[in-house]
């Protein structure tokens, strides 16, 4: 890929570039790993909740009178089980009235594609915001199944989070997906022959759960 995609913005800020090398860090301990992962995710679920449209609402103030905004619209999280639970808790920070559902895949460790074992969704995905999050863009093909079943299922605005992408994941979803922003804080270089992110962290459910 020579260049990045129209719908794709790659954070850049000095905290994530100190976290991310903490992430990356192979000594690194679970409860480390999970602290450096959580303040990345708030920074990266500010920037995906970025231009939610609003409603203008009248308020008292202890002053008097004045304009205030609520959202207008609801907002769906669907973490990609079970890494993507990870990048749950930041959404949920700033809206706490999300709410979450779940699709389940795994990565044949034979074909590297995913597999859908569990999916799970509340009402509504036709009309809210859907922000798809998982840690990890690799090869792009459990995104690319994730948001193709949200659509299928009446989704028409949905944004994908992820932590870490390589060049392949970004290219499949941008071409098949180019309606769908794409919200990143790393680009790194390519994927290995196991289709493992170079140089990546690892994987990212076995670091952020201790398994």
């Amino acid at each position: 890929m020579n260049r990045i995609p129209d719908n794709v913005t790659v954070i850049k800020h000095p905290l994530i570039l100190r976290d991310m090398s903490i992430v990356r860090d192979v000594n690194t301990d679970t409860a480390g790993f999970r602290s450096a992962l959580a303040r990345i995710a708030m920074i990266l679920a500010y920037h995906s909740l970025a231009e939610l449209p609003l409603k203008e609402i009248r308020l008292k103030t202890p002053i008097q009178q004045a304009k205030g905004h609520k959202l207008d619209t609801d907002v769906i999280v669907v973490p990609i089980l079970r890494a993507g639970l990870s990048l749950v808790d930041a959404i949920i920070n700033y809206v706490p009235e999300a709410k979450v559902g779940h699709i389940g895949m795994y990565r044949d460790e034979n074909t590297h594609e995913p597999v859908d074992y569990y999916s799970k969704l509340p009402p509504g995905v036709d009309s809210a915001l859907v922000l798809v999050v998982d840690p990890m863009l690799a090869t792009g093909g459990s995104a690319d199944d994730a948001i193709n079943f949200l659509k299928q299922k009446g989704a028409g605005n949905i944004r994908f989070t992820c932590l870490i992408s390589a060049p392949e994941g970004l290219e499949k979803v941008s071409r098949n997906h180019p309606d769908v922003p794409i919200i990143t804080a790393s680009l790194d270089e390519k994927l290995n022959d196991d289709a493992f992110i170079v140089p990546g962290l690892g994987d990212a459910g076995d670091r952020y759960f201790g398994t």
